[in-house]
């Protein structure tokens, strides 16, 4: 099997980072990384500007781990509240799930998270204090504290002062005078 050695541009999941030197097939190489600009191929003048494809990841890698850790404070601070249907029996008619605390976290913080980043091993089902880590960064890890509470129930009315409901059919008939 032909292969070449190419230079890469960016994060190529499977392959490597950014300024990495590694061995693909050529047809790989050519049909698919270079044309898409995320390769260039080994030649001395692409040498000599790998100092700078490493300095440039370096710098994107710190950021990326400033930004891990800003986040990380943020989300130890948020102090969140889901409510959960409970019923007589005690048990929850719904749960709260990853996308749950993803689109919380959005909408309080302001924050994309992956949901696949949160490490929850079951949907929570029951009511108190619940701690769940997330992974923001292979060196960042996160714990969200979250409560989990029941909905109150409205204030029940007696039987016999229920609202009458109005029927409403799908077709319609037409009067006959």
């Amino acid at each position: 099997m032909p292969s070449t050695e190419i230079i890469l541009t960016e994060n190529v999941p499977g392959l490597g980072a950014e300024a990495d030197v590694v061995k693909v097939r050529r047809g790989y190489a050519r049909n698919y990384l270079l044309p898409l600009g995320k390769a260039h191929e080994v030649t001395p003048a692409s040498l000599r500007q790998l100092d700078a494809l490493k300095a440039k990841r370096a710098e994107r890698e710190a950021r990326e781990l400033h930004e891990a850790e800003e986040l990380a404070r943020r989300i130890g601070k948020a102090r969140i509240v889901f409510t959960l249907e409970i019923g007589d029996t005690g048990k929850a008619f719904g749960s709260v799930t990853a996308q749950d605390i993803v689109n919380r976290l959005k909408n309080e913080l302001g924050a994309e998270i992956d949901r696949h980043k949160i490490v929850l091993e079951r949907p929570i089902k029951d009511t108190g204090e619940h701690q769940v880590p997330i992974k923001l960064h292979h060196d960042v890890t996160a714990q969200f504290v979250f409560q989990v509470k029941s909905a109150e129930k409205k204030a029940e009315e007696a039987p016999g002062e229920q609202p009458e409901k109005k029927h409403r059919s799908l077709f319609r008939r037409k009067k006959e005078t």
